[in-house]
């Protein structure tokens, strides 16, 4: 009789398409969704590396991303192609990979809170029935055991008074707003700090998605001016010759969250530099000489504004620079947030580490 046999596992080899095509994913990021300036750059770094074979080259690649579908001719017969929804999802799906490692599934979008009512997790507490409660909370062992003291096995009863209930452990649900400066200083110095700030947000979303569905995620950028933009925009956001106006971005991400009406709000900031710009009635008015009273009264303003309505302000800062410390450390005593100074490699941690534990609780 032949039974079981066990082999040492053998990790399966990716193919050519999944190696050319994990590189493809970040040439997106980095060109901003360009597809022919993403290919170009991985011709380059095929021809210096030899990333593909005689048999397998570049165009049998893009071949390849057209009947997968994740490309198509923006207009039939044109010839100009472009990423679809589908290549936008596995570029979220390895970011997520990249910066928060892989997931184990959890539990269906909701977060432990330190309170107890309607939720899916039955608790060790116990109580009497109550009229409301639903049936799967009676603990039927427990109801048994009181009615067996109270009747004695002679004369077995089952009354109300017997039946005991678990309480289950309230879930609650989280509403966020990830602000991304999207300012010219993201690029200046020849430092690149906007394509990790769109890993970090695309990475955030995804998680999200798979662990929190009942959650919201709103994503805004904030330059001169903020807008709110889509999740499928973040591979093609770019940065612009801006300045940084904060106070337009809280104010944004306030206005979003009141539309939400969810008691539980908080704010992600991932920023590099000083706010520099500020809407007045008259115009812009722009200061980029060190921190500008004016911009910064305005900025502490709202920032305890947002402490009054319970809105913690979560502040990432790329920079080092000692007095823009000292701004973010006024900034985030006056809101009553948190605040991290880190490295553009350290930026995915840190946002993970905080949202964790802002999920697990009830955001007073």
């Amino acid at each position: 009789m032949l039974g079981f046999r066990f082999t040492n596992y053998t990790k399966s080899e990716e193919t050519l398409f999944e190696k050319l095509f994990d590189i493809f994913k970040q040439l997106l990021v980095h060109t901003s969704g360009d597809f022919d300036e993403a290919i170009s750059w991985l011709d380059q770094l095929d021809k210096e590396y030899e990333l593909t074979t005689p048999e397998y080259g570049i165009p049998e690649f893009i071949q390849d991303l057209k009947d997968k579908g994740y490309i198509k001719e923006k207009i039939a017969g044109k010839g100009d192609i472009v990423i679809t929804g589908k290549t936008e999802q596995a570029i979220r799906e390895q970011a997520l990979e990249r910066i928060f490692g892989k997931l184990k599934k959890g539990v269906l979008g909701n977060h432990s809170t330190k309170f107890v009512g309607n939720g899916d997790e039955m608790t060790s507490d116990a109580r009497p029935f109550q009229f409301g409660d639903s049936l799967d909370q009676i603990s039927m062992l427990e109801s048994l055991k009181n009615a067996q003291i109270s009747g004695g096995i002679e004369d077995f009863t089952l009354s109300e008074t017997d039946l005991e209930v678990k309480e289950k452990e309230h879930k609650s649900q989280t509403s966020t707003v990830l602000m991304i400066d999207i300012s010219h200083s993201m690029i200046l110095y020849g430092e690149d700090r906007i394509t990790p700030a769109k890993n970090v947000a695309m990475a955030l979303a995804e998680l999200i998605r798979r662990k929190y569905p009942k959650d919201t995620l709103d994503i805004l950028v904030f330059g001169n001016d903020a807008w709110q933009i889509e999740l499928k925009d973040l591979p093609y956001l770019q940065v612009g010759p801006f300045h940084t106006n904060t106070v337009a971005g809280i104010e944004l991400a306030m206005d979003l969250l009141k539309r939400r009406k969810n008691p539980n709000r908080q704010i992600f900031m991932i920023t590099d530099g000083k706010p520099t710009c500020l809407k007045t009635k008259e115009g812009y008015f722009k200061d980029s000489n060190g921190l500008n009273p004016q911009i910064l009264a305005k900025c502490l303003t709202l920032a305890q504004h947002c402490r009054k309505l319970r809105i913690p302000i979560t502040t990432f800062m790329v920079a080092r620079d000692p007095y823009l410390q000292e701004f973010v450390h006024d900034f985030t005593e006056a809101n009553n947030g948190k605040a991290y100074y880190t490295s553009l490699e350290g930026l995915g941690g840190f946002i993970f580490e905080d949202f964790e534990k802002n999920k697990r609780r009830n955001v007073r």
